[in-house]
């Protein structure tokens, strides 16, 4: 039986602490990038999580519109201008969230249209409704009584978030 000596291990070829040292460094590297890769993940997700929400919001806003313009204060032209200044803002934003699912999330894109156009069809004509109502004077008439309705807006947003959801 022979024992070989570390000067003779050495003087051979490679050891097993060499061995330890490039493995070590590597799994470091390794755990580094996969920490990394983990976490630009997750925050891809929450981004496109918060831009999702704003969509939504977007035509939540539109949605509430005939509520806003059936409450309005007294007429004049300045409130009509803020009001309708409003409804473009938000169909701008919609556009521009239609538009950007388009570009980054094309699964969701066609929901989120669907939403859209159903929301336009059925506040559009709330809108118009609410515009031909005289302005609410007292306390006691804000609270409208019934609610417009938004069955087809509700059911189109549930189909969006189901898809946003499977997106995420």
């Amino acid at each position: 039986m022979q024992i070989i000596s570390a000067a003779q291990t050495t003087a051979s070829g490679w050891t097993w602490a060499q061995t330890a040292g490039l493995i070590v460094p590597c799994i470091a590297l390794f755990g580094a990038f996969l920490t990394y890769a983990l976490n630009q993940r997750a925050v891809r997700r929450e981004r496109r999580a918060k831009t999702f929400a704003e969509a939504l919001t977007a035509v939540e806003e539109y949605l509430e519109m005939p509520y806003r313009i059936r409450r309005r204060p007294e007429s004049s032209s300045a409130v009509r201008q803020q009001l309708t200044d409003e409804v473009s803002s938000l169909l701008a934003r919609m556009a521009f969230h239609q538009a950007w699912l388009q570009i980054e999330a094309t699964t969701v894109a066609g929901p989120y249209a669907s939403l859209v156009a159903t929301a336009r069809a059925e506040a559009g004509v709330q809108m118009s409704l609410a515009w031909q109502q005289p302005s609410i004077t007292t306390d006691s008439g804000m609270n409208l009584g019934i609610p417009y309705p938004r069955d087809r807006s509700n059911a189109a947003r549930a189909t969006c978030i189901e898809m946003m959801r499977r997106h995420l």
